[in-house]
């Protein structure tokens, strides 16, 4: 490791905690396909749990976590609501991140990419 020195803030314990705290709440697999998802398009809590085989209420929970992390917004159009990808700058590093993290250690059998 070069000496190279650094910033007293860089090495704040602060400021990886926060990173820790993100990075916890991509740890679940559900979690991260359905950020996954919404990088590539919008989604009701019901359209995404069909998607994902899994109950509403189930979704609707990682939604909430996505949500509160700032990866991810929503839209009311009547009684029903859309979530999307936020447009913001660790939404797109996350999804660059995933997308590559797929193509390196999760290979695509069929050859024909990672589409939605």
């Amino acid at each position: 490791m070069e000496n190279t020195p650094l910033h007293p803030a860089a090495n704040s314990p602060e400021r990886f905690q926060a990173a820790a705290e993100w990075f916890r709440q991509l740890g679940d697999g559900s979690r991260l396909r359905i950020f996954w998802l919404l990088c590539h398009g919008e989604g009701s809590v019901m359209a995404l749990a069909a998607r994902m085989e899994m109950s509403s209420p189930a979704v609707s929970h990682h939604l909430r976590q996505l949500k509160g992390a700032g990866l991810i917004v929503n839209r009311r159009q009547g009684r029903e609501v859309y979530y999307r990808a936020a447009d913001t700058e660790q939404a797109r590093l996350l999804h660059r991140m995933i997308e590559e993290m797929l193509s390196i250690a999760c290979p695509d059998p069929d050859g024909k990419g990672d589409a939605p």
